[in-house]
């Protein structure tokens, strides 16, 4: 009787100690506004490296600078990787993110360093890649439509719905656009464009990936998205084409940043010096990403676009990163363009 009453004891004794541990285990609530795939390659080997458990949800990157913006008082969100610069820089303007200087930043290369301290080290870049778009080649065939090589050949009627595009309000990789177009031609005039290409536009997307994933599966022409997102798809099979647009055309840098009172700041230290490591960026070819990392030793995709071959403008991170200029591209977005959406 008195060996079951303590092995009894042992079992609950046990138990509690068990519960204890996992109600001590580390801590790390991350949003993620690469592709889920990026993501999720990228929380497993973190675990397996690290006694930290991640909570990861993947939201782009106007979705996540609302996020985060929604619970400056009371953050859930510990640090936030990937996604377009703007809505980061945005963030840490208004002060939702904290300075850290990671010891990893001697590694990066010049573009992302110059992201940090333009913000005051409240964000860092982590990989860069250019703007352009995919086209699915059978499709464009099919119509007898030759491929658009230029911003301006977006306009052919021809094209009339067979283009995708996000959204600027929910998407970084469309804000880039529309901040791109208004740093080549001048805002007025970049509306003016806009507005005839919304003849041609069948859907504005919530994802920035999403349109060339739908132009890869044939369901529309073209998708108006980075580069890397339609080589990926190429990669894949898919009959994709990849173009840079000949008047130029704008970049991202993919940034990461720590939330301003983030309850788990040590851990979100450690994921931040960890992912800015030349291996571990070199992990993100695995997740067929093919963006440019921003550590000077990391594994460069072969089939990444090289920004030294694309005619890319002097893009003004500072100015459309901004929470002024933001708001008012957007408001203006709202109404000129979202208003008579499709």
């Amino acid at each position: 009787m008195r060996k079951n009453y303590l092995a009894t004891a042992a079992l609950a004794a046990g138990s509690v100690l068990a519960s204890q541990a996992v109600a001590n285990a580390a801590e790390l609530n991350l949003i993620c506004s690469a592709d889920v795939v990026i993501c999720e390659l990228l929380v497993e080997t973190f675990e397996a490296q690290h006694d930290i458990d991640v909570s990861m949800v993947r939201l782009s990157s106007g979705e996540a600078y609302a996020k985060v913006r929604a619970e400056a008082r009371n953050p859930k969100t510990d640090i936030w990787w990937g996604g377009t610069g703007d809505p980061h820089l945005q963030a840490a303007a208004d002060g939702l993110t904290m300075s850290y200087k990671s010891p990893m930043l001697d590694e990066l290369l010049p573009w992302a360093v110059k992201q940090a301290e333009s913000a005051d080290y409240k964000t860092v870049g982590v990989y860069s890649g250019a703007l352009g778009w995919g086209y699915n080649k059978e499709v464009l065939a099919g119509k007898g439509i030759e491929p658009p090589k230029c911003w301006a050949d977006l306009l052919n009627p021809a094209l009339k719905g067979e283009i995708q595009v996000a959204n600027p309000n929910s998407s970084g990789t469309a804000y880039t656009a529309l901040a791109t177009l208004v740093q080549l031609m001048g805002e007025d005039e970049a509306f003016e464009f806009l507005k005839k290409m919304n003849d041609n536009v069948s859907q504005y997307t919530k994802s920035g990936s999403a349109p060339v994933k739908a132009a890869a599966r044939g369901e529309t022409g073209i998708g108006i998205v980075f580069m890397h997102d339609a080589v990926s798809q190429a990669v894949e099979g898919f009959p994709v084409g990849v173009v840079a647009p000949c008047e130029g055309t704008g970049y991202e840098i993919g940034s990461m940043s720590i939330v301003e009172r983030a309850r788990n700041v040590e851990e979100a230290k450690t994921w931040y010096d960890w992912v800015l490591k030349p291996d571990v960026q070199s992990l993100l070819k695995e997740a067929k990403s093919f963006q440019i990392p921003s550590n000077a030793s990391a594994e460069v995709p072969e089939e990444a676009p090289s920004l030294d071959e694309v005619k890319l403008i002097d893009y003004d991170f500072t100015t459309y990163g901004s929470s002024e200029k933001r708001k008012a591209l957007l408001e203006r977005w709202d109404r000129e363009v979202g208003a008579i959406a499709n």
